[in-house]
């Protein structure tokens, strides 16, 4: 059994140069007890031997203020040589003794070391954050490109610059908490940049996009799932990423573009357009399509009214992919589940499209697969109108095919470019947008067609579970939060409908306005006297 014992020495010499360690007379006092002043406390311990048996030095630690914390050295001594019986972990523990004591001057902590030995790891292999996190991630098979591809950009835009160098078994609460500070900074970066009249300041931070509450969340969510993996290989005991509180990550609400929203826009874009803006193309004047776009909105989801979605549907009849916007605006299909739409899931005699294919955008590049959720995958009903416009559009393709002739990519999708190859959903909303502008509406996103279909629904009478799934959404939840705008007359008229209610309850006649007014300007004469 190893034992250990404590000693006390100095530094001094003896007349012949020597060094006098425990034999300095200064080192007691005249009664034999330890002079309180003079020289350090040491420890000595035997180790076990080495894998081959050979005998190991006996270690050797000084410059302890108090024989208590010279003991305490040799407790914890004792206390990783006890945390398994086996001999070889025995001399593994003994091994990272001596590399611990050599490297870092200090012993290896029990509990990092139990941890270790419990789960079969090498005791003297510290991983990093950042190495498991690389490790979690190459382990995420079977998962969607975009998936994989927010999972890597969490990893190594945000947490490994900050927390990737902190070993993973001392990973706290505060580290995890540098990391959303150091976003929070440089949110705030951005925006004094973007705010500055500094044509430096606004380069330095072009195309930089400031995270969010919702991508700060799912940014935690990331570190979180990768700890959980850890925790369940026992190489940490604390998901410290689960305690970490964040602002709401709430779906913004989804306004209505309102005459008095449009009017407040189109006043706030005309005032970017008179100003001196670093925007400003060498010509002098701001291009029309970044002024349409960059003008602040009420709120990140905005949707048009009917009224303005028939306008711009009026002013996309013209356009090869008018079927398209058409669908979505009627029938709220995502953007890439209409690019993604295929002839063969097209009953036009039963009026139905069958929603099982779609094609996302990642980058520069597209991709083919299935909806995002197993409730995006559905039928949807259409009405006559929009069936009407799908059997035009067939024709009309047709059409390009016989133009086209034997470069014809016979792909099978219902909407694609003019030589029959698939539709990259970028472009569709480039010319949205486009198309948008020209017809002199305020914007919205592509997307935000989905959100009106929503609202025209609820408009017409149809409940929530209508709305979920018609749109293929996965809760209900999901339709009240992000999906309904109450639109201005709908709002009204529920007004009125809850007026009604009291109103038609009354038993008595209706208050004379005059006379109302009349007591009340009485009681206010006499109180005044």
């Amino acid at each position: 059994m190893p034992a250990g014992s404590t000693y006390k020495a100095c530094g001094c010499r003896a007349p012949n140069g020597r060094a006098q360690g425990g034999k300095c007379p200064k080192l007691r006092r005249r009664g034999g007890s330890w002079s309180p002043t003079h020289g350090s406390w040491y420890y000595q311990f035997e180790l076990p031997p080495n894998a081959d048996g050979t005998r190991r030095n006996p270690i050797r630690r000084g410059g302890f203020t108090s024989q208590d914390a010279a003991e305490a050295q040799i407790t914890r001594l004792h206390e990783l040589l006890a945390i398994s019986a086996d001999p070889e972990d025995r001399t593994r523990i003994a091994d990272l003794i001596v590399t611990t004591l050599r490297k870092e001057k200090r012993l290896p902590v029990p509990e990092e070391v139990r941890r270790k030995v419990r789960t079969g790891q090498d005791l003297d292999t510290a991983i990093t954050t950042g190495q498991w996190l690389q490790t979690w991630f190459s382990g995420r098979k079977g998962l969607r490109s975009g998936t994989l591809r927010s999972y890597r950009t969490h990893i190594t835009a945000h947490l490994e610059p900050v927390i990737g160098h902190v070993r993973l078994d001392r990973l706290r609460v505060a580290d995890v908490q540098a990391v959303f500070d150091a976003i929070e900074e440089r949110n705030e970066l951005i925006t004094r940049a973007r705010a500055s009249g500094d044509r430096a300041d606004r380069e330095r931070v072009k195309g930089a996009r400031a995270v969010g509450p919702a991508t700060m969340h799912r940014i935690r969510a990331t570190l979180r799932a990768a700890l959980n993996q850890a925790i369940r290989e026992r190489r940490i005991d604390l998901n410290v990423a689960s305690l970490i509180e964040l602002p709401s990550g709430r779906r913004p609400k989804a306004l209505v573009w309102t005459p008095e929203r449009v009017r407040e826009w189109r006043q706030t874009r005309e005032a970017f357009i008179d100003s001196k803006d670093p925007t400003r193309s060498r010509g002098g004047r701001v291009k029309p399509m970044d002024a349409y776009v960059s003008t602040p909105r009420p709120s990140p989801v905005m949707v048009w009214t009917p009224e303005q979605t028939g306008a711009f549907l009026d002013r996309a009849a013209r356009h090869r992919l008018h079927a398209l916007y058409h669908l979505i605006a009627f029938r709220g299909l995502r953007r890439g589940e209409a690019c993604g739409l295929r002839w063969a899931d097209v009953d036009l005699d039963e009026g139905t499209v069958r929603v099982r294919w779609q094609i996302t955008q990642i980058g520069g590049h597209t991709e083919q697969g299935r909806p995002k959720s197993e409730a995006g995958e559905r039928q949807v009903t259409l009405d006559k109108h929009t069936t009407k416009q799908l059997t035009a559009h067939r024709a009309r393709q047709n059409q390009e095919r016989l133009a086209a002739g034997d470069s014809w990519h016979d792909t099978g999708f219902v909407f694609i470019q003019e030589n029959g190859a698939p539709l990259a959903p970028m472009t569709v909303s480039e010319q949205f947008l486009l198309l948008a502008m020209e017809a002199g509406l305020p914007p919205v996103r592509l997307h935000d067609l989905r959100h009106g279909a929503a609202t025209i629904l609820l408009r017409a009478g149809h409940d929530l579970k209508v709305v979920q799934e018609t749109l293929g959404l996965s809760s209900i939840t999901i339709a009240s939060d992000t999906y309904t705008s109450v639109l201005p007359d709908l709002a009204r008229q529920s007004a009125e409908d809850a007026a009604a209610v009291i109103l038609n309850a009354r038993t008595g006649p209706e208050p004379d306005e005059t006379a109302a007014t009349g007591r009340v300007v009485r009681m206010s004469q006499a109180s005044s006297r």
